[in-house]
């Protein structure tokens, strides 16, 4: 732990700027796991599953910005990924992907 009250300081601050990013992860990391527990997972599971949850909705909350959103609106998204789940993510994705390639 640092010692010096600068570090506490510029941390603090951080924190307060950025909180909806960490209300978002939370919210999505939580939900994940409490959805995956609900529908017959186990307990390991879903603490992956929740994990991943929160790290694609701090990669979709850093990015809200480029699409004109403000950050405020990140636990919305965070909800929205929580709900979902990695694996559904992953196959919308990829479906999206295929059919862009075979656009091209």
């Amino acid at each position: 732990m640092p010692d010096r009250p600068e570090t506490w300081a510029w941390l603090i601050a951080w924190l307060e700027q950025h909180h909806p990013l960490i209300y978002a992860a939370t919210l999505s990391t939580v939900l994940a796991a409490t959805r995956f527990i609900y529908s017959g997972g186990g307990i390991r599971r879903a603490m992956g599953e929740g994990f991943i949850c929160g790290l694609i909705t701090l990669a979709v909350s850093n990015g809200l910005a480029l699409f004109g959103i403000p950050e405020q609106f990140a636990p919305f998204f965070g909800g929205i990924v929580g709900l979902l789940g990695a694996d559904y993510l992953r196959i919308g994705l990829k479906r999206i992907a295929t059919r862009k390639a075979d656009q091209l």
